[in-house]
């Protein structure tokens, strides 16, 4: 990660609160190895080493243990599970958390495009590649229905109560509450919650991922499209709200189920495209972690890492 001097650090903070300025979009901190990702999710061990896996050719992985250098490792699975077949051949968009005593990778099986999907979960004791056991599918979507069981994210609340995010496009983003004891929907609460949608024009909002900062709660979300390279629009943006099922509304009071979102992260020179964020609490404060398509090498997916100021309320990238 790029260290910037404390001046440097406030200007760019400042600046980052003016619309239209160039500095609200920073650039990503140093990364260095093996950093072509899509759907990075990162954690911390208690041995100080970082864990990242995203999508691409599987679940991969990456690790490191200064957050610059990053190596590559294996596929989080020896094995493809059997259930995969119904749904695709290969797994998108991980999320890693650790809870209990154990890893828990929650992920997606789906094709591009389809609502025919599936939510998957793993268990590791390690957390590293080829450790992970399948623990069968957590929630499942399919063409007949009007959401997306994509793009999983586990919370924890300060209460004990988990909760699971997830959606893509069609009628926008979901919530289900977790049962601790088995990591599958909670028996005695099957509502499914929503949270953000954009019920006029383009339907692109996905990947969301909630944080609990100073009383309220944040949902972070892509917006617009992934995965064109160069081409992409997509760009990461947050609501908050005082329940963890919402309603989220934007710095302006615009409800995120009617395409409300401050913005975080946009497109900027060579970046382009950031999206498939994830947040990560390090010793040196939260961490927006995300991928980007690098203008500048043809639109290869990349590994950004940038820090955040909460101290307006509201999620500044510096």
């Amino acid at each position: 990660m790029r260290r910037t001097s404390l001046l440097a650090v406030s200007v760019a903070f400042l600046l980052a609160l003016i619309p239209g300025t160039a500095s609200a979009y920073p650039n990503p901190g140093t990364v260095t190895g093996a950093t072509t990702i899509h759907d990075p999710t990162m954690i911390r061990t208690s041995a100080g080493r970082y864990l990242l896996y995203g999508t691409g050719g599987g679940l991969g992985h990456r690790a490191s243990t200064d957050r610059i250098a990053f190596t590559a490792g294996g596929d989080a699975f020896s094995a493809k599970p059997g259930w995969w077949s119904s749904y695709a051949t290969e797994a998108w968009a991980p999320d890693i958390s650790y809870q209990g005593g154990k890893y828990l990778m929650y992920y997606a099986v789906s094709t591009f495009g389809s609502n025919k999907s599936a939510i998957g979960l793993a268990t590791s004791s390690t957390g590293l590649p080829g450790s992970w056991s399948d623990q069968g599918t957590v929630y499942t979507s399919t063409t007949a229905g009007d959401y997306n069981a994509i793009d999983p994210n586990l919370f924890v609340d300060g209460d004990g109560k988990w909760w699971l995010s997830f959606g893509s496009w069609w009628t926008g983003l979901k919530m289900i509450q977790i049962n601790p004891a088995t990591g599958k929907q909670l028996s005695t609460n099957t509502t499914r919650y929503s949270i953000a949608s954009r019920p006029t024009g383009t339907k692109a909002v996905e990947a969301p991922y909630v944080v609990k900062r100073n009383g309220y709660y944040y949902l972070f979300a892509s917006y617009d499209t992934c995965c064109a390279g160069t081409g992409s629009t997509y760009k990461v943006k947050v609501g908050r709200a005082t329940s963890v099922t919402g309603p989220y509304v934007d710095r302006n009071g615009v409800s995120m189920m009617n395409n409300g979102g401050t913005p975080v992260l946009e497109s900027h020179g060579r970046y382009i495209g950031p999206g498939g964020q994830s947040i990560m609490n390090d010793s040196d404060g939260d961490l927006i972690v995300y991928h980007y398509y690098d203008g500048n090498d043809n639109g290869t997916p990349k590994l950004g890492i940038n820090l955040l100021n909460w101290s307006s309320g509201w999620p500044v990238a510096y």
